[in-house]
């Protein structure tokens, strides 16, 4: 480290919160000076330390303040493996869910040719909303991190510039294990929109763009993993469904047919694979992980316990 790394940090510190505290340059410097010689404290490891001393004392997020040095890396989605970073992206807008709290303004799920990554945008930083399947420049986001996957965070310094283009999404294969410890509804025999590149699932007979339809059968498991500490949702497709359960299509449909009930198929399937183990590899779309590829009778914790937790959800 020389003189001109730590002053190029303290100023950019400074300009950081220049709008909203009274300090100088030369003191942020001295705080840095004494964490990097006297406390032997890498770089950038005091910067963060700095910065967070700063954060508190005007009584900010990091969300709410810009970062400085003249601009930011502009890197893939597949490329964010670091969380309090700030970058540039250039995206589509894969997947848009209802927020689960009045603080987002919108979640969802952003993407690029090397992948999807999930994104939140905060009411408090009043940006302009975002159209699912549109392309945009997000200049200014930052990164982060929760239980090993990473996601980005539009603030009230972002930049958003819409595109006049479009964006061949890749796909980011995503591994998870655990118990399958719960069957959600809408799993087991369902009927699907016909019309051409329509695939909804049905609800009472009717679709949400095409109204009432001849529906199409469909096997498929929405269910929920639990590894101990972290609980992820994964579709099953029609394939996945039957090497897990044994149950075909044309049996599912013939179980439902003699009981007079579709929901028969469902329940038959939380018999045969509730409390086992699986891990499972594939995309993610929205807050599901699409499983591609399953292997069952991974070790985890104490079975009894497992299925314990599956009866009670």
């Amino acid at each position: 480290m020389t003189e001109s790394d730590l002053r190029t940090a303290a100023e950019e510190i400074h300009d950081q919160f220049s709008d909203d505290l009274d300090v100088a340059v030369s003191d942020v410097e001295e705080r840095l000076r004494t964490l990097v010689e006297e406390y032997q404290v890498p770089l950038e490891e005091a910067r963060r330390s700095v910065t967070s001393t700063y954060l508190d004392e005007a009584g900010l997020e990091r969300e709410d303040v810009a970062t400085g040095g003249g601009g930011n890396d502009h890197v893939d989605v597949a490329d964010v493996d670091a969380p309090e970073e700030w970058v540039d992206v250039t995206v589509k807008v894969v997947d848009l869910w209802e927020p689960t709290s009045e603080s987002i303004a919108q979640v969802g799920l952003l993407g690029d040719e090397t992948g999807t990554i999930k994104f939140t945008k905060w009411a408090k930083s009043d940006l302009p909303e975002l159209e699912e399947g549109a392309v945009y420049d997000l200049g200014n986001v930052v990164t982060d991190e929760y239980q090993g996957r990473f996601s980005v965070k539009l603030n009230k310094t972002t930049v958003i510039e819409e595109r006049d283009e479009d964006i061949e999404v890749g796909e980011n294969t995503v591994e998870a294990e655990g118990a399958l410890v719960a069957i959600q509804s809408g799993s087991g025999l369902i009927k699907r929109c016909p019309e051409e590149g329509c695939t909804r699932v049905l609800q009472n007979g009717r679709c949400s763009e095409h109204g009432e339809v001849e529906g199409e059968f469909d096997l498929r498991i929405k269910g929920v993993l639990d590894d101990g500490t972290e609980v992820t949702q994964v579709i099953f497709d029609e394939e996945a469904t039957t090497d897990l359960t044994g149950i075909s299509l044309e049996t599912a449909q013939e179980m439902a047919m003699d009981a007079l009930d579709t929901t028969v198929v469902a329940d038959e399937m939380r018999e045969d694979v509730l409390g086992r183990y699986y891990r499972v590899a594939g995309p993610t779309f929205g807050q599901y992980l699409l499983a591609n590829d399953v292997e069952e009778g991974i070790a985890g914790p104490d079975p009894e316990s497992v299925l314990i937790k599956a009866r009670s959800i």
